[in-house]
């Protein structure tokens, strides 16, 4: 006889057979992708909204390139960074809530959070009006930090869009109400490259029209997100309410820990492109590196997206009191996403001559891009297991234990190596990429450690305990034995 799959709590019952691996592993993987795919199809489209800037600047000249890619990559990024961790409080919060069957409390959740983006952006804003004297205190060359700074001072408007946009979108993820943001990164891509066409082309308005481009893409995917949430979520929306501004603090210091968390992992990539630019012949070094930064953000946008579905995942489960589908969950997710990472390697290593034609006919540059097409290679299996436990840290509220670990192998460990291999071993942007990579090798080697002594019944006591204190009820907790 069949052993069930699920046991009479609702949680999976323990997979001791071939068999009930295999039927665990197909239910985890249907579960996974019916969330991940439609969110990682948004993120890519999103993201393609950089690359294809970059693209259509990059047939400008060099110089465009390199300034379009220093404010993206660094003003850019370091807000992006910045925003997109103050939101991921929502993962935690609302994920939990909604697993607890408290679907009321994700529009207060996303109200509050507005607010908290909304003055993180006057926060930031002196880094975008300041941006050229800021890039050449970094050492970037002065045609290119001028350039770079006025481009950033014209982006201003696509920095708010995010304080609306990415608390709407963890509102959406929560309920797995992912298709729809599908659709609308997908339509808002296409009217961005017809926008840029039109503005850089037809109007012949250079660099500017690429900004106006920009921001008005912003715009539409933020308003699009919130017309949506208004109309057709009436379970977890039910209007603007006062209570947005109770417990304000302390919603901010947990969207604080997550902001630390994410940004220190997405301006540690970023620090590359700034080290980058104090190289010789710093034109070809950040163009080449920009290109590979473009193909690995790519890739890294899909398993941000796998990211999110498994802090989906596992938020929804330990709301709902079930430890054992929220580690078999992870299990499954870790293993898949680790087989993506070294097919995207094996793809980038074939093409290595190729790929960066996309982005510029210099051939010199195409060289230098090909010499770097093995560290990109390594850098994407890396970045398909760690975003995935980063996910779970964000699904089970671990964001400050996993901010300490990346402030050690980030930047007590990877940069100064990376520092020392490009400046003091002669090795360039090679050196440079591959002691940063060593600093992220060590960090997902941690992280698994860290998942591998994970207590997942603890894991659903302190969700109970979150949801207390968040306003909501305690969870049904059904133990399972670790060991199984």
């Amino acid at each position: 006889m069949e052993t069930p799959l699920i046991d009479g709590g609702g949680d999976y019952a323990p997979a001791r057979t071939v068999a009930e691996v295999r039927r665990v592993f197909c239910r985890e993987t249907v579960k996974m992708w019916k969330i991940a795919g439609p969110i990682a199809f948004n993120i890519l489209c999103q993201f393609g909204t950089n690359s294809v800037t970059n693209i259509f600047v990059g047939h400008m000249g060099d110089i465009e390139l390199s300034a379009v890619a220093i404010a993206l990559s660094v003003i850019g990024t370091f807000s992006f960074g910045f925003m997109l961790g103050m939101g991921s409080a929502l993962e935690t919060l609302c994920g939990q809530a909604f697993g607890a069957g408290q679907v009321y409390l994700l529009g207060v959740y996303m109200q509050r959070s507005w607010i908290i983006l909304w003055v993180s952006c006057i926060i930031l804003l002196p880094i975008y009006v300041f941006a050229t004297p800021i890039l050449k205190l970094l050492g970037q060359a002065d045609e290119i930090a001028d350039l770079a700074g006025e481009f950033t001072i014209l982006i201003i408007p696509q920095l708010f869009s995010l304080a609306i946009n990415f608390p709407a979108q963890k509102f959406l993820q929560a309920q797995s109400k992912v298709t729809v943001l599908a659709w609308i990164g997908f339509v808002a891509l296409i009217i961005h490259v017809g926008l840029l066409w039109l503005f850089i082309y037809v109007f012949d308005w250079g660099l500017t029209g690429a900004a106006i481009a920009f921001n008005i893409t912003g715009w539409e995917i933020a308003v699009a997100q919130v017309v949506y949430v208004t109309v057709w979520c009436n379970e977890g929306w039910t209007g603007l309410s006062w209570t947005a501004f109770n417990d304000i603090w302390a919603f901010v210091r947990l969207s604080l820990a997550s902001a630390v968390m994410l940004c220190l992992e997405i301006w540690y990539m970023m620090s590359i492109i700034i080290l980058t630019g104090h190289l010789d012949n710093a034109i070809i070094a950040v163009d080449s590196l920009s290109i590979c930064m473009n193909f690995n953000g790519w890739e890294a946008m899909l398993f941000i997206g796998i990211n999110a579905a498994i802090s989906v995942r596992v938020s929804n489960e330990l709301g709902l009191g079930h430890p054992r589908a929220a580690k078999y969950s992870v299990y499954v997710t870790v293993f898949q996403s680790l087989l993506l990472g070294i097919f995207f390697m094996v793809v980038i290593l074939i093409t290595k001559d190729y790929f960066a034609i996309i982005f510029t006919s210099s051939v010199e540059l195409r060289q230098a891009v090909s010499k770097l097409a093995f560290l990109l290679g390594v850098t994407m299996v890396l970045n398909s297991v760690q975003p995935v436990i980063s996910g779970v840290a964000i699904g089970g509220g671990w964001q400050a234990l996993v901010a300490y670990i990346n402030l050690g192998c980030y930047y007590i460990f990877g940069l100064p190596l990376g520092y020392l291999l490009g400046y003091k071993a002669n090795l360039g942007v090679a050196g440079l990429w591959g002691g940063m990579i060593c600093g992220t090798a060590l960090q997902t080697l941690l992280l698994v450690i860290v998942l591998s002594r994970t207590n997942w019944n603890e894991e659903v006591e302190q969700t109970s305990d979150r949801m207390r204190k968040w306003g909501g009820q305690d969870i049904k907790i059904e133990k399972i034995d670790e060991n199984v």
